[in-house]
């Protein structure tokens, strides 16, 4: 039929040729996704990954980033969150409800902790928070259905002994889900250890450059995994194309940025140690620190990410005035890309019983040269 030119914009004969390829994905923006006939309209679903229904369920950009972090943690499903919390938040919503109990380490990420409060005194569901260091089997209740579990420990470092979690929860018949963010699931396999749902935030290093917010929830059993897709769709969960191709773009260099915020934040953490100011290294391949024994069996490496703790003598005030004279670390949150951070903590507000007046300061080993991170750091110290 002929066409106005206005119809033509909307509706246009062209059809690019078959054949083109690149190594870069194709991204691929909707939110309505065409149908061939009614017949396929009707016979599609949205929990089946071989067809698309629309766009908040998947695109090929968002599957084939789904299939590629699956691959890397050594699942087999895979769910796109719109950041780690709202990850976090799918896996407790999809699991729990009313009189059930979940566990959390008493170290665990702050918004996950706040998440627990939120279950607890809206929703019914009792949240209670265990020692990452002890044996949990006499805090499994009849009615515990989760127990959270981070590797490290978020802020205070502690490795766990995720083995002996997994086996005490699996003969009580409780599900384990690990928050893998620090070691970007190169240098952890949850799965390997027993864990049946692994949560990484890509706002970190799969992404690699400060710039995405995205979480992801991987899991090898399908039933399971329908569990927490029904909690997705229900919630509405969904990424943008262009947030999926920037961390599709991170993917292929993710393991040589790891090495070298590995390199990085080992010669930082060795200098610091050896630093009168500092009494204590939180760092997992270091040999005191809590579950380095844990680390050693378990883990292919170290990231970016570690702790130190001042010396009691320096009060806030001095350690504040430290972190306000670096040049080279930035003052924020998060972590993961190329720039090195650094972020003081109140930790008797954070940990129950937490031992230490000195003040807790998280350090994040960016990209720069570490010979320059440590002169920052000797020039900021002078000012203690």
């Amino acid at each position: 039929m002929k066409k106005s030119p206005q119809t033509a914009l909307i509706h246009s004969d062209y059809t690019p040729p078959d054949g083109f390829a690149a190594f870069a994905p194709a991204i691929h923006h909707a939110s309505t996704v065409l149908f061939d006939n009614v017949a396929a309209l009707r016979a599609s679903g949205w929990k089946d990954k071989r067809s698309y229904t629309y766009g908040l369920h998947g695109t090929p950009t968002t599957f084939t980033l789904e299939a590629k972090l699956a691959a890397i943690d050594g699942g087999s499903f895979c769910l796109l969150a719109p950041s780690g919390l709202s990850a976090i938040a799918m896996i407790n919503l999809g699991l729990l409800k009313s009189g059930d109990d979940v566990l959390l380490p008493d170290n665990v990420y702050a918004p996950n902790r706040e998440l627990g409060r939120w279950l607890a005194s809206d929703f019914g569901i009792s949240a209670r928070y265990y020692d990452p260091m002890a044996d949990i089997a006499g805090q499994i209740l009849p009615t515990t259905r989760l127990i959270w579990a981070e590797a490290p420990g978020s802020v205070t470092m502690e490795v766990p002994d995720l083995p002996a979690i997994c086996r005490a929860a699996h003969a009580r018949g409780v599900l384990v889900a690990l928050d893998n963010t620090w070691s970007g699931g190169l240098l952890l396999n949850g799965f390997e250890h027993g864990v049946d749902i692994v949560m990484q935030a890509l706002t970190k290093y799969q992404s690699g450059g400060s710039d995405v917010l995205m979480g992801a929830v991987i899991t090898r059993e399908r039933a399971l995994n329908d569990r927490l897709a029904l909690a997705h769709m229900r919630l509405g969960l969904g990424v943008s194309a262009d947030d999926a191709y920037l961390v599709l773009r991170g993917l292929p260099s993710m393991k040589l940025r790891l090495q070298a915020h590995d390199a990085g934040a080992r010669a930082v953490a060795a200098w610091l140690a050896a630093r009168p100011e500092i009494a204590r290294v939180l760092h997992p391949a270091f040999a005191d620190c809590p579950g380095h024994a844990h680390w050693q069996r378990d883990f292919r490496g170290a990231g970016g990410l570690f702790s130190v703790v001042f010396d009691a003598r320096y009060s806030e005030a001095q350690t504040d005035r430290l972190v306000d004279a670096l040049t080279l670390f930035g003052i924020g949150y998060s972590w993961g890309g190329a720039h090195s951070l650094a972020v003081p903590y109140r930790m008797q507000a954070m940990r129950t019983g937490w031992e230490g007046a000195g003040t807790l300061l998280r350090l994040y080993i960016g990209l720069e040269e570490p010979a320059d991170l440590i002169a920052d750091l000797a020039q900021a110290l002078a000012t203690l």
